[in-house]
């Protein structure tokens, strides 16, 4: 337990950073290189979500399944027979939880020692009813606050949830043994994600969604998507209302409403994946005047300052942008602005989203919709694998790219790939978008041919010609 007099300024520091994982640990490393003594308050496993419970987790798996499916369609190459299969799902949990310890070590743990003007310590923090902090019941004096809680998966409003053995993304991750059938209720990127796996890796899987797989994403992408799921075998229930949920001796029963009445949707296991919530509930923000926005999370400015002078918030507590990447940037801007003055201001504007299902599905800057409600001319632009050699040669042509532009001024505001490489094309729009680059300067530009990344030029030139008359290398 944490006593004060123990730590090496007396309770008294710059910056108190509240959360230990990736933004904590962005906001203290920062705030620390700026010169300021940090306090960073760690509460439970250190390292927070994406390391621990997210993104490091999943994608082993999604790997791990990945191997599944290549082995199953490598009939697509004419004399190519190949096979895999699960032999011990536990070892394959095993070495990925092995990898998480290793990144928890290596990537937090084991950095404190190289920051002597931090002090890391344990314990539930919390502001009193007079608004001072508080970690386990010791006071701590500290100028600048930054509130870096992340969260937490969401329950649905379902009648009887909280009397079933349900899963979350965390504990789906942690099964040893596949059960064989799997309901995942929710159908954004955790939900397709996890679904995916353990479709793979043979569970009979059914997606349960109000409005269908990927509702946020462009509706091409989500069609798309959707098609390759069921070529999977996975099955999606959409348009729906639940009824009720409940639990019998060997499976779960989701009781729902659809346009042709009731109807009853059983499996083994059920995953809860209908999004998160910020872990602000335990903190006591009212007495410390801290508001929240109506996502629950801490209400912040663009200089990441909340309600209350001197407390700023950052990352998934603020329940915007929850990337990884975003809770690091955003902490980064509230250290700096809490140590030099509010002149740094936070822009999501070029911000890269991706989704690791296969293919994968990735994103920067706006929709169609969000385009023509913020008053653009749009325009757009779709273009199919099957114009894209590099798919060709793969003989894997599922996935489009959409591009948004608007038509004033050819500007590129949007793009959106659907391709098994498209996490690692869409940094190319990302940069196109923050340089202000028209649909023409993109298409104009060289790439490298047989890169998936070059079907962002080819669409680029399909705003104005028909790119199937151009030979190859020919644009």
């Amino acid at each position: 337990m944490f006593d004060c007099s123990d730590n090496k300024n007396n309770g008294s520091y710059d910056v108190a950073v509240i959360g230990a994982g990736s933004a904590g640990f962005s906001a203290a490393i920062t705030a620390a290189d700026e010169g300021a003594q940090v306090v960073l308050i760690g509460y439970g496993t250190i390292g927070g979500t994406c390391v621990n419970v997210g993104c490091v987790p999943s994608k082993a798996l999604i790997r791990a399944a990945e191997t599944l499916h290549v082995a199953h369609t490598a009939n697509r190459f004419d004399g190519i027979e190949a096979s895999a299969r699960v032999t011990d799902w536990g070892a394959a949990v095993k070495q990925k939880q092995n990898l998480v310890d290793d990144l928890r070590k290596t990537k937090y743990r084991d950095l404190l020692p190289a920051y002597n003007s931090v002090t890391y310590i344990e314990g539930e923090a919390k502001f009193s009813d007079d608004g001072t902090l508080t970690v386990s019941g010791n006071a701590i004096n500290a100028k600048k606050i930054i509130i870096v809680t992340g969260a937490r998966p969401a329950l649905p409003s379902i009648q009887g949830i909280e009397n079933v053995p349900y899963l979350t993304s965390t504990t789906a991750l942690e099964l040893e043994t596949l059960p064989e059938s799997l309901l995942v209720i929710g159908a954004g990127y955790i939900g397709a994600e996890i679904a995916q796996v353990f479709a793979r890796a043979g569970v009979t899987v059914t997606i349960i969604s109000r409005r269908g797989l990927l509702p946020e994403a462009e509706p091409e992408i989500g069609e798309a998507l959707t098609r390759y799921f069921e070529d999977e075998g996975v099955n999606l229930v959409d348009g729906i209302t639940y009824d009720r949920i409940e639990a019998t001796d060997n499976s779960i029963v989701l009781t729902v409403q659809d346009k042709n009445g009731t109807r009853e949707i059983t499996a083994e296991k059920v995953l809860i994946a209908t999004g998160r919530t910020p872990n602000t509930d335990h903190l006591n923000l009212a007495a410390a005047g801290i508001e929240l926005a109506d996502n629950n999370g801490v209400k912040v400015d663009a200089q990441m300052r909340s309600t209350r002078k001197n407390v700023y918030a950052a990352g998934d507590v603020t329940g915007r942008d929850q990337f990884v990447y975003m809770a690091a940037y955003g902490a980064k801007i509230a250290a700096k602005n809490a140590m030099n003055g509010n002149c740094l201001s936070y822009d999501n504007s070029a911000m890269p989203a991706v989704v690791f299902t296969d293919p994968q599905v990735a994103s920067v800057g706006l929709t169609e919709a969000q385009a023509k409600e913020r008053g653009f001319e749009v325009r757009t632009s779709v273009l199919t694998l099957d114009n894209v050699p590099r798919a060709l040669a793969a003989r894997d042509t599922r996935g489009l790219i959409k591009l948004i532009a608007d038509g004033k001024t050819k500007k590129l505001i949007g793009a959106h790939i659907l391709a098994p490489e498209g996490s690692d094309s869409i940094q190319t729009a990302v940069l196109a978008i923050k340089a202000g680059m028209t649909y023409e300067d993109l298409g104009a530009t060289i790439f490298p041919y047989l890169t998936t990344v070059e079907g962002l030029k080819l669409a680029a030139q399909t705003f104005d010609m028909d790119v199937k008359k151009l030979s190859c290398c020919a644009g």
